[in-house]
């Protein structure tokens, strides 16, 4: 049995806070590179130009690369031979409130009613589950609301099939208009009850941008899907072009028979996430 002080898990997780924040993974940078070459629309091309420019500003200086700091989501794996010294959720929470007031990032968190803002930008989001292993993995994926919101669940029946998850994922995005700060990835959750989708559709987005489902029937969705998305040509924050959508990342479940849970989660193009490993 391995142990792991809680006072270490929160110095690891304040450090991917302000990391997250200010440096974008190559994997999203690369995709944006990608984007800027093959796009067709001269405006979107000038746009893609100036976020990687921003991007590039925000992590020679360490500054955020977008405004909006989110809200902290953060999954945890936690090896079964791992005994944690103290609270691990205090010491989770502690890592985001400290990560945000150190790195001077903005505190977006507020009472759902009163809207009186909590001055921390916590309770961060925890979703935490158990693995084989002597070690402790944690995601941070901030979550800017102008993507956030415009994510979507809806419960299918059966017969509804393969088209109608591809209707209502297509249907989703391009509603979405310029408002999640395109382009940027589509996390999908199929299957599942009413809430494992929607965890599973955000847990999506950890994936790799672009990289491919392991099931094939399952990445010739994600292609589908995508490739539909990006003929409504929405475009580079809704000025059109054929880069609505940098990718889509679907992850299924076994479900109920008489159920087909289908939610979606956009992410902007300033797609946030880090991962530690202790």
């Amino acid at each position: 049995m391995r142990e792991i002080e809680g006072r270490e898990i929160t110095e690891a997780v304040k450090s991917i806070v302000i990391d997250a924040a200010c440096g974008l993974e190559p994997d999203i940078l690369d995709a944006l590179v990608a984007a800027r070459d093959r796009e067709s629309c001269a405006l979107s091309q000038n746009i893609l130009d100036l976020l990687l420019i921003n991007a590039d500003i925000a992590s020679r200086e360490s500054i955020p690369v977008c405004q909006d700091t989110g809200v902290g989501v953060v999954f945890v794996l936690l090896g079964q031979d791992v005994k944690v010294i103290g609270d691990l959720y205090a010491a989770l929470q502690e890592g985001v409130r400290s990560g945000y007031d150190e790195g001077f990032l903005r505190k977006s968190v507020c009472d759902p009613l009163t809207r009186v803002n909590t001055g921390t930008n916590t309770p961060a989001v925890i979703h935490l589950e158990l693995e084989p292993g002597d070690q402790i993995r944690i995601f941070f994926l901030p979550k800017g609301c102008g993507s956030e919101n415009m994510s979507g669940l809806v419960m299918l029946p059966p017969s509804a099939g393969r088209e109608g998850i591809v209707n209502y994922v297509v249907e989703t995005a391009v509603a979405a208009g310029p408002n999640p700060c395109p382009p940027g990835i589509v996390g999908v959750g199929i299957g599942g009850t009413f809430e494992q989708a929607a965890i599973i559709s955000k847990k999506a987005l950890l994936r790799p941008v672009g990289e491919k489902s392991p099931r094939a029937d399952v990445a010739a969705l994600e292609e589908e899907i995508l490739s539909r998305i990006n003929e409504k040509g929405t475009g580079v924050h809704g000025f059109g072009g054929n880069n609505s959508m940098l990718a889509v990342h679907i992850e299924t479940c076994p479900t109920h028979i008489a159920s087909l849970p289908v939610a979606v989660n956009i992410q902007c193009h300033a797609h946030r996430h880090k991962e530690i490993v202790l």
